[in-house]
């Protein structure tokens, strides 16, 4: 494993699917990777992108190419011609922009458009389809609708809003799930970490998360999150507070406190239908906070208000 430029941890039966599909000959033109952030889904995708580009696995890992190898070397160096990553670039101020945008997906069609540089197969890695808005979502399509010769579309997609189905319905969906307890502690145990046990209860199976709740109000926002969620339907007004102070701190903060509960709400989802609904009504609160700057204590009351009128109906 230590041999390998980009270890996998888990999704060892998602990999096998697409590696099947591969080896028989009627492999599909684009491929949706759907699950939670910080899971490793780019990773994923990488490691897969340089078995279709050529690199030779070793024989431990069928999609991990050795450090030598020379494929992955122009992957991880960004100088591979028949690879193309899109994801948010950043502002003028050199903070990351809100979208993808429609011009960058453009550019990804044009490189479609154009024959593999070194014989083989051309792919493009879209990170990811959350960040996306609907004009560069629409863009994508036309790849979708129209896919050339000798190319594979990954699109990433962290679950975070729905997949378009005009999208969905032209792509393959391989789902990849949290890690388990031994995995996410593998993973952290890579990572230069004041205290990797703690974190790996905090990040529940995300260790791509960790670096984002290294910082003491994140790390707090998240916790309050878990707190909260664990005291429902019976907080009280300090459990209440708390959360709504701690969320409150700043956009990080809140975005973090949003995720935990959002994915508690998703996974709520899927043995009560019912709380679909609340899902969509928290997107909507994330999504307006977003857009319009509400503060994020405003926010994150509207969010805990959500919560308990979802659970006064229930």
């Amino acid at each position: 494993m230590s041999d390998v430029a980009l270890p996998l941890f888990g999704h060892g039966e998602a990999q096998a699917e697409f590696l099947s599909a591969k080896e028989s000959g009627r492999l599909h033109h684009a491929w949706i990777f759907e699950g939670p952030s910080g899971i490793g889904k780019a990773r994923f995708a990488t490691r897969l992108a340089s078995v279709m580009l050529g690199a030779k696995p070793t024989d431990e890992d069928p999609a991990g190419a050795p450090v030598n190898d020379p494929v992955i070397q122009k992957i991880l160096s960004s100088g591979h011609p028949d690879l193309k990553h899109v994801h948010r670039e950043a502002n003028e101020k050199g903070t990351l922009k809100q979208d993808i945008s429609v011009d960058q997906v453009r550019d990804l069609n044009a490189f479609f458009s154009l024959k593999p540089a070194l014989g083989g197969w051309r792919v493009g890695i879209l990170d990811a389809l959350d960040e996306m808005n609907i004009s560069s979502l629409n863009a994508v399509l036309k790849t979708l609708e129209e896919p050339p010769p000798q190319a594979v579309l990954f699109l990433i997609s962290h679950a975070t809003a729905p997949v378009l189905p005009t999208i969905r319905s032209r792509c393959q969906t391989l789902r990849l799930k949290p890690l388990s307890t031994a995995e996410t502690k593998a993973v952290l145990d890579t990572m230069e970490l004041e205290t990797p046990a703690d974190m790996a209860d905090l990040v529940r199976g995300r260790p791509g998360r960790a670096a984002e709740l290294a910082g003491p109000k994140v790390m707090a926002a998240a916790s309050a999150a878990q707190s909260l969620l664990k005291s429902m339907p019976s907080a009280n007004e300090a459990q209440l507070s708390h959360a709504i102070l701690s969320a409150g701190e700043d956009d990080q903060a809140f975005g973090i406190f949003a995720e935990e509960v959002l994915g508690w709400i998703s996974d709520k989802a899927d043995t009560e239908p019912g709380w679909s609904e609340v899902w969509f009504e928290g997107q909507q609160i994330i999504a307006t906070q977003r857009s319009l700057h509400i503060p994020p204590a405003q926010a994150a009351s509207k969010l805990v208000s959500c919560l308990q009128s979802a659970f006064a109906s229930r």
